[in-house]
């Protein structure tokens, strides 16, 4: 493919305005991401009713669903949510934005775990956008309710540069078209964001597509301090195994004791009062 010209999208997203694209190019035919997310919510003796924040494509709140539970899914893509009531029923799916929200449970009440997986509350860039989504996620909860969340780890950049040194390259194929993605990554030190620019070509003979987006960068002791601040407390802190780590997480496995590796995973629980 010979691009005569690049579009750069500053606010569309290739895979997540093609939940089906979305889905080819990082597939889950295990639902690891949520018997991982299953696993946590039961060894902490979670109830039913649970809040699936940044549910994309609906596979995780649906795999929570089998397992049992009653489960919303909400995120802030038409697209994504229209996916997943078609590929992924089960779950109740609602349009909502991370950074603040007010949400029950279809029968009204407080939800018994919030989950929020795949670095989606990376999408937090501001203090104050943290802030309104741990308020939201305490006043989602009923006392006692778990909130389950995985990352990336700021502290991993401390020091490392392997993931910013070279752009990072993956190829698929979906619906007959091979697709090419090149990926760069880069540290903004005063806003503290892992910045991202993404470039997508594609055998069809469509011109290149830029895009950027963004993940906030927290370190574990600054995670710990935001949920104390807004009432929890924190039961596990750690880089793995979890379902993005290396080796990946396994049915059975404990949770580690170290915060230095790529991905942050916590469960952390809402008190009483506060």
């Amino acid at each position: 493919m010979t691009p005569t010209r690049t579009r750069t999208e500053e606010s569309a997203n290739l895979l997540t305005d093609n939940p089906a694209l979305y889905e080819a190019r990082f597939p889950d035919p295990d639902r690891l991401a949520g018997r991982w997310a299953e696993d946590c919510l039961r060894r902490h003796g979670a109830g039913p009713r649970v809040l699936d924040m940044g549910c994309g494509t609906g596979r995780d709140a649906a795999h929570l669903h089998s397992a049992g539970r009653t489960v919303t899914g909400a995120d802030l893509s038409e697209a994504m949510l229209a996916h997943a009531r078609a590929h992924h029923p089960g779950p109740v799916y609602v349009r909502a934005d991370l950074h603040g929200f007010d949400l029950r449970d279809p029968g009204g009440a407080a939800f018994d775990a919030v989950v929020c997986l795949d670095s989606s509350l990376l999408y937090c860039h501001t203090n104050d956008q943290l802030d309104g989504f741990l308020a939201s996620c305490r006043h989602a909860l009923a006392p006692g309710g778990l909130l389950v969340a995985e990352m990336r780890n700021g502290a991993y950049f401390l020091g490392r540069t392997d993931l910013l040194d070279a752009p990072t390259v993956n190829a698929f194929t979906w619906q007959g078209t091979a697709y090419r993605s090149t990926t760069t990554l880069a540290v903004d030190r005063t806003a503290q964001l892992l910045r991202r620019t993404r470039v997508w070509t594609s055998d069809d003979g469509s011109p290149p597509v830029e895009q950027r987006s963004a993940w906030r960068l927290l370190f574990p002791q600054e995670l710990r301090h935001l949920l104390a601040t807004h009432g929890f407390e924190v039961l596990e802190l750690h880089d793995g195994p979890g379902p993005r780590t290396e080796p990946l997480w396994r049915e059975g496995d404990l949770p580690g004791h170290t915060t230095d590796a790529d991905r942050l995973h916590v469960v952390a629980r809402r008190t009483s009062s506060h």
